[in-house]
Formats: structure tokens, C-alpha cells, sequence
């Protein structure tokens, strides 16, 4: 009994201490999101105005542009996902990538291949260790995004969606893909982070809050030099700007779902330590009931010893 009390006691102080790096590791997250909030929040007017003028340059220009010129016959097709680089967030990354499968099936019945393209630890490991192919990957950030990242990972998707079949495809380099869609999380309040598709390219004016309201009036612009060199300018920062601000909200929600489920595993440990608490007592009350026990039972074999002695 003194073994299993012993037991009991060093799970009480092992869960104790769980319970208190669960607990920092709530507290830093709460700390964190605040930051993660504003971040999105300082980018999401340059974001909208920058689809605002996209908005215009493609109403009021009749410039075709690679970027958005819709294939004739679309084969292959590139996916952004955006995961976590570190775990403990819940199912934060696990609901990411069960959206880029679901998306990955969608395109392979359309007949279409698939390029993938990962940002985050937690998205690279999923699909190396199932011996999936990734094109290319980013990790490192996923917590605090730079746009000097989402800038080098917007280049590159624009870089493969430009790529000339003939010259991209010799052995080992990738081919140019026809679409690029971006996985990731929207943030829509401290309880609501939503696995969300976009297809970024060919060029779509899309994204709810950020695109124009229909009763918007868009301004009228005059192009300098030319339409088409501001579309060359413009459409890249878009393409980047983009994928920044979806890394903004990813990196928001990853902190939400780790604070709450920080939270989570520290409620856990307190009806753990309850628990194991209560155990302990009673294995205790029993182990000195039981010594009683004896010592009364020994008190009266004695006494019944010395009654036949007489």
C-alpha cells in the first residue's frame, strides 16, 4: 500500500509540473495574439487597397496579363499550405492539412496534378514521413511572419506558375503549373480559426472583407508608363501581399488554438491532481485502517493468549 501511496504522490508532482509549463505556455500565447492581431490588422488596409487597384487596373485596362490569363486546358496545379512550425496548438495544423487533402482530391479527379508547396514544420514532416513529394519549403516563421519570406515564397509561386514547359522540364527541375492555390487559416475571433482555400493565381479578386463591396465605386486610374508595365509592377506585390496577409492570419489563429488548448490541457491537469489527490488519500486512509486492524487484532490474540495461559 505504502508503494502505490509513493505511486500516487510522484504522478501528483509530475502532473504539477506539467501543469505549470502548460500554464506559461497559455500565458505566453495570450501575450503573443494580442501582437499577431495588431499585425493583421496594420496590414489589412494596404491589403485592400492594394485590391482595390488591382481591382481597377482590371476593369479599365484591357491588357492581357500572364497572371491572369485563364489556361485553356489547365494539367497541373501548385498548393500553398501553411502550417505550424512547433505543436501543442490543438488541431490547428491537423484541420490545415486535412483541407489541402480534400483540395488535393478535388484537383486530382479534375485530371490535374499536383505541386506541392509547404510553409511550417508541421505540414513538412505530415508529408515527407507519407513519402509525398514537396517541391519546395519554408520553415522557421510560422509564429512571427516577415514579408521578406512571403515575399521569396510569392516569387517562387509566380516563378512556377510563369515556368516555360520546355525549359522547366528536364529531370529533377519542376514543371510550370497552370494554377496555385494557398491552404490556409483564417482568423475569425478568439473560438473560430477557419481552414480556408483561395485560388491565387490565375489572378482572382477574391477574399471576402478585402475585396471591394459591389456598391463601391472603384477610382479611375491613368497608367505610366503603360498598362502593362504597371500590371508587371502591381500583380507580383498583390501575389506577395497576399501571402502574407494569409500567413498574418495563420500565425494569429495557431496562437488562438495553442492558448486554448494550453488551457485545455491545464483544466486537464487540475482534475488530474484532484483526482490522483483523492486516490492518494484514500490508499492512505486504508493503509492506517488496515494498521489498526492489525494492532487491534494482535491486542486480542495477546489478550486471548494470556485468558488460556490462566
Amino acid at each position: 500500500m505504502a508503494l502505490s501511496l509513493r505511486e500516487y504522490r510522484a504522478r501528483i508532482k509530475s502532473t504539477e509540473s506539467m501543469k505549470k509549463i502548460t500554464r506559461a505556455m497559455e500565458l505566453i500565447a495570450a501575450s503573443r495574439i494580442i501582437k499577431a492581431q495588431q499585425r493583421a490588422q496594420a496590414a489589412a488596409p494596404y491589403a485592400r487597397e492594394l485590391t482595390r487597384a488591382v481591382s481597377a487596373v482590371a476593369t479599365f485596362s484591357n491588357v492581357e496579363h500572364a497572371l491572369t490569363t485563364e489556361p485553356e486546358n489547365p494539367r497541373r496545379a501548385a498548393i500553398l499550405v501553411v502550417t505550424s512550425d512547433r505543436g501543442l496548438a490543438g488541431a490547428y495544423s491537423s484541420n490545415v492539412i486535412k483541407e489541402a487533402e480534400r483540395l488535393v482530391e478535388k484537383l486530382k479527379e479534375e485530371g490535374k496534378e499536383v505541386d506541392l508547396y509547404i510553409s511550417g514544420r508541421k505540414g513538412e514532416a505530415y508529408f515527407r514521413f507519407r513519402q509525398r513529394p514537396v517541391v519546395q519549403s519554408w520553415t522557421g516563421f510560422s509564429d512571427q511572419p516577415s514579408y521578406d519570406v512571403a515575399s521569396d515564397i510569392g516569387a517562387t509561386l509566380i516563378a512556377a506558375f510563369l515556368g516555360d514547359d520546355e525549359s522547366e522540364s528536364q529531370e529533377g527541375a519542376p514543371q510550370g503549373v497552370d494554377e496555385v492555390h494557398v491552404v490556409y487559416t483564417r482568423f475569425k475571433s478568439m473560438l473560430v480559426q477557419e481552414p480556408t482555400t483561395i485560388r491565387l493565381l490565375p489572378l482572382e479578386v477574391v477574399e471576402g472583407t478585402e475585396a471591394p463591396s459591389p456598391d463601391d465605386v472603384l477610382p479611375l486610374y491613368e497608367f505610366e508608363p503603360s498598362p502593362a508595365d504597371v500590371l508587371d509592377s502591381l500583380l507580383p506585390r498583390y501575389v506577395q501581399s497576399r501571402i502574407f496577409f494569409a500567413h498574418l492570419q495563420a500565425a494569429a489563429s495557431e496562437l488562438a488554438a495553442r492558448q486554448k488548448a494550453m488551457k485545455s490541457a491545464t483544466d486537464n491537469a487540475d482534475e488530474l491532481i484532484k483526482k490522483y489527490t483523492r486516490i492518494a488519500n484514500q490508499a492512505r486512509q486504508a493503509g492506517i485502517t488496515q494498521e489498526i486492524s492489525e494492532i487491534v487484532g494482535g491486542v486480542n490474540a495477546l489478550a486471548d493468549a494470556n485468558a488460556g495461559n490462566e
